[in-house]
């Protein structure tokens, strides 16, 4: 940290999340300056920078990791490209916090978790659902015992028409997958994060390219895309099963001919919950009959970029590990592998 107590943030990519996510996450923890940006386009970068009153502009993030005059990064680039600046941001002594996914797939993503434990500089995953005060309550009283032993879940991350016109989303060699990976990413995050990230050992998975192929479907006011780069999938749908013997079930896409679908749910054998805004638990009382009730957040809960603060500042844990987030990539590659190979997969 600078001589005036303040942590010093550079950006690896400055686009869209980078504005409109990560600049004023950081900007919303007292006593941070930023300092420098980075992105291989030279304008866009300088744009960025002019933007936000950033001093240092690079297009070689190797060379922006070396600064003396930088603490922490935040890597905003597509999801194939997250490993290799945040391992090089890592081992040059610096903190990071990487926008989700971890990486476009494991190995990538256990590249990453190893650079993290070697050199012992925070890696938070941009994974914000879990800062949602009635979210991070639900997890907490299931720790409690609330729902007992949790044996299901069911979440979904489905829209009805929203397919991104970028490249970076559409194109497999770029971003790793479709809406499993992006969209997915925080659905299914939430629901092990609230059970506590039990082992995966198996999955089942199938995915779909229904919809994205025809050019001139309509839109709903999102970007067109060009089906000739469209190389992923619009729906995904996938089963996994844990070493605790519980079972989740996901489903996924851009673009689907249904609406309204609901919340996400978990049922244990205690009691079960669906994931809104209030949590609504669902049980017994006693045998006079059913019982529901909205449940209370916690007064105080974490916010995203104060956590990754914290853990620079002080070392205290973040609540967001990538060591944690790999075994959503592993399950998401064994979703792609299953629905390739048309029958379940095992995972290690």
């Amino acid at each position: 940290m600078a001589k005036s107590g303040k942590t010093r943030v550079g950006f690896i990519g400055s686009g869209g999340i980078a504005q409109g996510k990560h600049v004023p996450g950081h900007l919303s923890v007292k006593n941070v300056e930023l300092v420098a940006c980075c992105d291989i386009d030279e304008k866009r970068a300088k744009a960025f920078a002019e933007r936000n009153g950033i001093k240092h502009v690079f297009t070689d993030f190797n060379k922006m990791v070396e600064m003396d005059e930088l603490d922490a990064v935040s890597v905003c680039t597509p999801n194939n490209f997250h490993a290799d600046p945040s391992i090089a941001a890592l081992k040059a002594g610096k903190h990071v916090i990487c926008e989700k996914p971890l990486a476009g797939d494991a190995k990538d993503g256990a590249r990453m978790v190893a650079a993290q434990q070697a050199t012992g500089n925070v890696l938070q995953i941009g994974l914000q659902s879990r800062f949602n005060p009635h979210w991070y309550t639900l997890k907490r009283r299931i720790e409690q015992g609330i729902l007992g032993d949790v044996y299901y879940g069911r979440t979904m991350a489905v829209r009805r028409r929203g397919i991104p016109g970028a490249i970076t989303f559409i194109n497999k060699k770029i971003s790793g997958g479709g809406p499993l990976i992006d969209i997915g990413v925080h659905s299914f995050d939430l629901m092990l994060y609230v059970l506590g990230y039990p082992d995966p050992v198996e999955a089942f998975g199938a995915t779909y390219r229904k919809i994205a192929g025809d050019p001139t479907i309509f839109t709903a006011g999102w970007g067109g895309w060009d089906p000739k780069l469209f190389d992923v999938e619009d729906f995904a749908v996938g089963q996994v099963k844990f070493a605790n013997g519980a079972t989740i079930t996901v489903e996924t896409a851009w673009a689907s001919h249904i609406d309204g679908l609901g919340n996400d749910w978990v049922i244990g054998d205690k009691a079960g919950a669906k994931l809104g805004n209030p949590v609504k638990v669902f049980t017994d009382d006693g045998s006079k009959g059913f019982k529901e009730y909205d449940l209370e957040p916690l007064k105080r809960t974490p916010k995203e970029f104060q956590s990754f603060h914290d853990a620079v500042r002080k070392g205290t844990p973040t609540l967001s590990p990538a060591s944690e987030v790999l075994k959503l990539m592993k399950i998401f590659d064994a979703i792609y592998e299953s629905a390739a190979k048309g029958k379940s997969v095992a995972i290690k």
